[in-house]
């Protein structure tokens, strides 16, 4: 289940983030929406849906946190039949001045970071301003995962400049499976300010 490029929208709701992953066409238009996945603030146990369609007809993969409150220990993403098919990690030691992830499917562990530092920091530095946290911050910023035996490209995501979060997501490793690398999207986005 190899897509080469895809990007993701973001919609925000009182009640839940929702995103829309959709397909990039070989002009570098928008195609197919691929899936849909709608994320409840401040769930106690993070778990996230994905979806075929808008209306939440039929779940066809999610990813879920391994425990409730130990937030190092990883998620596990799972086709639609409830198997797991990778995960996912934070590391938080490594992540006190840029974020660092792991990132694992089957043939591929990688280990994924901001690519620029100093953006990196000044996020840091904006959530813990009073009242200006609370603004979005209308930085860029982007995560590149590279095979840990290798060191070649697995998965770049960029966010762009927009007022709704959009990224745009290349898979350059043939073997990691959609579905893992837009659970990976989405937790950049759910998960990155814990």
């Amino acid at each position: 289940m190899y897509v080469p490029a895809f990007s993701m929208k973001q919609r925000v709701t009182l009640m839940a983030n929702k995103y829309e992953l959709i397909a990039t066409n070989p002009d570098g238009t928008d195609g197919a929406l691929l899936a849909f996945a709608q994320q409840k603030r401040m769930a106690f146990k993070e778990q996230v849906t994905f979806y075929s369609d808008d209306a939440k007809t039929q779940p066809v993969f999610s990813f879920k946190a391994r425990k409730a409150i130990d937030l190092g220990s990883g998620y596990d993403v799972y086709d639609a039949d409830g198997q797991a098919i990778g995960w996912f990690k934070k590391e938080f030691g490594k992540s006190l001045l840029r974020s660092s992830w792991q990132l694992s499917a089957p043939g591929v562990e990688a280990d994924g970071t901001e690519r620029n530092q100093t953006v990196a920091i000044v996020r840091r530095v904006w959530d813990f301003v009073p009242f200006i946290g609370e603004i979005p911050l209308p930085f860029i910023f982007h995560f590149d995962f590279t095979d840990r035996s290798n060191g070649q490209p697995v998965l770049s995501v960029e966010r762009k400049m927009s007022v709704r979060d959009r990224y745009r997501i290349t898979v350059q490793d043939e073997r990691l499976d959609f579905r893992v690398a837009a659970a990976m999207t989405v937790a950049l986005d759910a998960l990155q300010s814990r």
